[in-house]
């Protein structure tokens, strides 16, 4: 396990990044500081000016808590170890539409491991980017309630 040096360092690292994220999506600190009931000077505390000058304070679970709605989940993930993330989970999934797009999911993906596919019982280029495709369309099942 890493130091906890190393952990703190790495975090500062992404508070960083966040922070520039922030500035270059237009989210305000003072914006976000409303939303989330987060104080202001506490929020400038972990998501300093990006000149370098201050370093980021460490933020305590409790405020990763409150950011959520308000920061995108893609840059709170970066609070996370590597291969973890933030994700919302979807409200009004039409689930008959999501069985139906498991089931042709399926059917795709069987007809790419035949023997007589392009290539054989791998995966070629042709059917990874149908099966891509297929998989695009995942998002428009719970953002249509």
């Amino acid at each position: 396990m890493a130091d906890n040096s190393n952990i703190v360092r790495a975090m500062r690292e992404r508070q960083q990044t966040i922070r520039r994220q922030l500035d270059q999506r237009s989210i305000s600190l003072k914006a976000l500081s409303m939303d989330s009931g987060i104080g202001y000077s506490t929020l400038l505390s972990y998501f300093p000016n990006p000149d370098g000058a201050a370093e980021p304070a460490q933020m305590p679970v409790s405020a990763v808590y409150m950011l959520c709605g308000h920061v995108p989940n893609d840059l709170l993930s970066l609070l996370l170890p590597d291969g973890n993330m933030i994700v919302s989970v979807p409200e009004g999934v039409d689930h008959d539409a999501l069985e139906a797009w498991c089931i042709e999911f399926l059917r795709i993906k069987g007809e790419a491991h035949r023997p007589n596919s392009p290539a054989g019982r791998d995966l070629s280029g042709c059917e990874d980017e149908r099966l891509d495709r297929h998989v695009a369309t995942l998002r428009g099942i719970s953002d249509a309630a």
